[in-house]
């Protein structure tokens, strides 16, 4: 992103104006309230305002810009932002949040500070593994910062072993031909209805004949062969 030059000659006043020791304090404690970590210590946040404060001598407009902010942010504290608490100091960016200069701070911190070698350590980030093989050696399943899973023996009734593959466990609950179940081949359909008999005379030749008969468009009288007829 491009930013304005230095102001035209007739405002040399605004080129002369740099960030102050208080002013440096003011954007170390902007930048612990608006990313707060209790166990990152002082040092990432102290180099990450100079960073800051690096990319806006590059532009006088941001550098105006970062000085206005922080004047404004005294006003509002009442004339001391950086003595604030972190919750407090907290509250009064809300009032700045939508601001080029608090956005500025913002974007710069998420993409930087995070680099800073010391917020890896605290945060358990052992740096990035290309250059070493990658993690699939280097214990890419460390979690000794989550609690060991649990694991509870059964020692209940003895659990009935499962066929594997739906087609075995079909076969099991599919009962055997002739054992009384309704349907099967085996039985003829006579378990489909328990209120009907049948006599077994009905079923044999006579019943293949008659039907094969039928079928041609000759009556066959029951009991009688097609060599009677």
């Amino acid at each position: 992103m491009a930013f304005p030059g230095p102001y035209p000659s007739k405002y040399p006043q605004l080129n002369e104006m740099a960030f102050t020791d208080e002013a440096r304090g003011v954007l170390v404690h902007i930048i612990r309230a608006a990313f707060p970590h209790e166990a990152i210590p002082l040092g990432p946040y102290e180099r990450m305002a100079d960073r800051i404060i690096e990319m806006a001598d590059e532009s006088t407009w941001f550098r105006i810009k970062l000085l206005q902010g922080v004047q404004t942010l005294n006003d509002l504290a009442g004339g001391a932002f950086a003595q604030l608490g972190l919750e407090d100091a907290g509250k009064v960016l809300l009032h700045v949040e939508k601001t080029d200069f608090f956005g500025f701070i913002r974007r710069s911190t998420v993409l930087e500070m995070y680099e800073d070698e010391e917020v890896w350590e605290v945060l358990g980030y052992e740096g990035p593994s290309f250059d070493q093989g990658g993690y699939l050696h280097r214990g890419f399943d460390d979690l000794d910062w989550l609690p060991d899973p649990r694991i509870d023996e059964y020692d209940g009734e003895p659990l009935v072993e499962v066929p594997a593959g739906p087609a075995a466990a079909l076969a099991s609950a599919t009962p055997p031909v002739g054992d009384g179940g309704g349907g099967g081949d085996g039985d003829l359909g006579r378990g489909d209805d328990p209120g009907r008999s049948r006599d077994l005379s009905d079923i044999g030749t006579d019943s293949g004949v008659e039907t094969a008969a039928n079928t041609a468009g000759t009556q066959v009288e029951p009991g009688r062969t097609t060599e009677g007829a």
